[in-house]
Formats: structure tokens, C-alpha cells, sequence
């Protein structure tokens, strides 16, 4: 369960940027395509804050649907997969242009 360290990077984060002022609310955007799972970060982040001036701040978080763009006639798609290709006649490889994002957004203290 990778989502244990990820969570832990996320606490310390936000704890460095705190500064030992206690944090209220964090916000979180995670990419639909990212491959975490949001429940365990959920799971995770209380017990990982605890003891952090972190603890007992609300998780928030954002969800990013995927997006491609089609290199061969440069359409716009939504993505829900990692591997994809345009509905154009090159039917060409799609570059992910989001939905793999893991960003802490912001921080309420």
C-alpha cells in the first residue's frame, strides 16, 4: 500500500509549512488516473497526523477526471484509462494532459 508513504509525504508537507501552527483544513487534488486510492490516504492521514500540528485537520479532496490530447489531429478527449487512442481516422496515441495529479492545494490554518 504505497498510499501509507504517500500519506506521511503529505503530513509532512504540511506540518513544515505550518510551522507548529495547527493546521485546520488541508486541501488535496488527486488525479482520477493517478492510481491512488483516495479511501486509504482517508484511512491513513488521521493516524498519521496524530501527534502532528496536523491532527484533527480536515482532509479535503479533489478529484481531476483524465484528459488527453490526440497527437495526431490534437482533439481534446476525457480519458478513464491510462492507455487510450482518438476516435480520429489515425486513431493515434493519446498524451495525458491530466488526471495524474497528486498536488497538496492548499492549507487552512
Amino acid at each position: 500500500m504505497h498510499e501509507l508513504s504517500i500519506t506521511r509525504n503529505i503530513v509532512s508537507i504540511v506540518a513544515d509549512k505550518a510551522a507548529g501552527r495547527p493546521v485546520k483544513r488541508v486541501h488535496l487534488t488527486i488525479g482520477k488516473l493517478s492510481g491512488i486510492e483516495i479511501g486509504a490516504i482517508e484511512f491513513c492521514f488521521p493516524m498519521i497526523a496524530e501527534g502532528t500540528s496536523v491532527q484533527g485537520a480536515e482532509l479535503v479532496i479533489h478529484q481531476v477526471d483524465g484528459r488527453a490530447r490526440c497527437e495526431g489531429c490534437g482533439k481534446d478527449l476525457p480519458l478513464e484509462h491510462l492507455v487510450g487512442v482518438c476516435p480520429c481516422e489515425r486513431r493515434e496515441l493519446l498524451s495525458i494532459t491530466a488526471g495524474e495529479e497528486l498536488l497538496v492545494q492548499s492549507m487552512e490554518l
